[in-house]
């Protein structure tokens, strides 16, 4: 989260990618950093024992949310 805040600040538009089971965290840290609208985008947990093709199939899951995410500015 918090390199998606740095390149938003920097203008470059950014989303965090992270493992369903973090979205309180990923709330919280936002709020902490002062950017309750940085994009973050999960996907379905668990991942670390995952293997190269269960991670393919879990991002092509979000793959159009991600896109949406960084493409999506008013």
């Amino acid at each position: 989260m918090h390199d998606t805040v740095w390149f938003e600040i920097q203008g470059v538009p950014s989303v965090s990618i992270a493992s369903s089971e973090f979205e309180e965290a990923a709330d919280t840290q936002a709020t902490a950093l002062g950017m309750t609208d940085a994009q973050c985008v999960f996907v379905a947990h668990p991942i670390q024992d995952a293997t190269d093709d269960e991670m393919r199939e879990k991002a092509d899951a979000v793959i159009d949310e991600v896109i949406g995410a960084l493409t999506a500015r008013e």
